[in-house]
Order: structure tokens, then sequence, then C-alpha cells
């Protein structure tokens, strides 16, 4: 996967921004929170994303692949080279962490972007019950 098939990919999920920061680092954000982070500036181009704790925990044994700089106690990896994983690997891959980003964000930017709650139960809260 080259690196404009990652940003054509990343810019294809819902509400996702795209900016550099930080010298040359392409970041690709849902609601102001980052979910992938390609390094442009190196050869062969890296990349960095969120994962679970379990595939953090897979990925890292792999050739290439190395908990990333300052973000690793978040479950972020850096893969080394974007050949490092298949195609579809490292798109199911940068999805899943758009996916946890978006779950996390604040209940207010969530309902601006018309994200759905799906995995919080809603409460009704009745008249004079207060907590």
């Amino acid at each position: 996967m080259d690196i404009e098939a990652v940003r054509k990919y990343c810019l294809s999920l819902p509400h996702t921004t795209e900016g550099i920061q930080w010298g040359n680092n392409l970041l690709f954000r849902i609601g102001r929170k980052m979910f992938a982070i390609v390094a442009l500036d190196e050869s062969p181009v890296s990349i960095s994303f969120k994962c679970t704790p379990e595939e953090f925990a897979e990925l890292v044994e792999r050739e290439g692949i190395i908990p990333a700089p300052y973000l690793a106690r978040n479950n972020w990896v850096l893969l080394e080279n974007l050949d490092v994983l298949p195609r579809a690997e490292l798109k199911r891959l940068i999805r899943n962490s758009y996916d946890m980003v978006a779950a996390k964000l604040p209940k207010k930017i969530r309902a601006e972007l018309g994200i759905a709650d799906e995995n919080k139960s809603t409460r009704i809260r009745r008249p004079g019950k207060q907590r």
C-alpha cells in the first residue's frame, strides 16, 4: 500500500479530516482526535494507529512493527513500512482505530457529527429521581 492509497482510504471514512503537524507528519482525525499518523519524512514511509490491547500485543511481535513512540501507552503501534502488513489487514486495522477513537469522542461532538451511540444504553430519567 502506498501513501496515496492510505490517504484515500482514511479520507473515505466519514467525517475524517487531515492535516500536517509536527514537522511533516500527515494526521488523520475524527472530531479533532487522531486515529492515524503517516510520517512523510521517513523512508520508507511509516504509519501509526491505535489498536486494542490484544492486537497491540500480537502486532509488536511481528517483524517491522514496534510500539509507537510517545503513544504506545495508549496501544498505538508503528509500522516501519506500509508494506509490513497485507493491504486488507492494514485497512481493517486503520478502520478499527477510527472506530475506537470515534467511540471515545465526547457526546456533544458525536452528536454534531451524527454518530450513533451504539455501545451505550440510553437511560430515561424519571421526574423526581435525581442522582
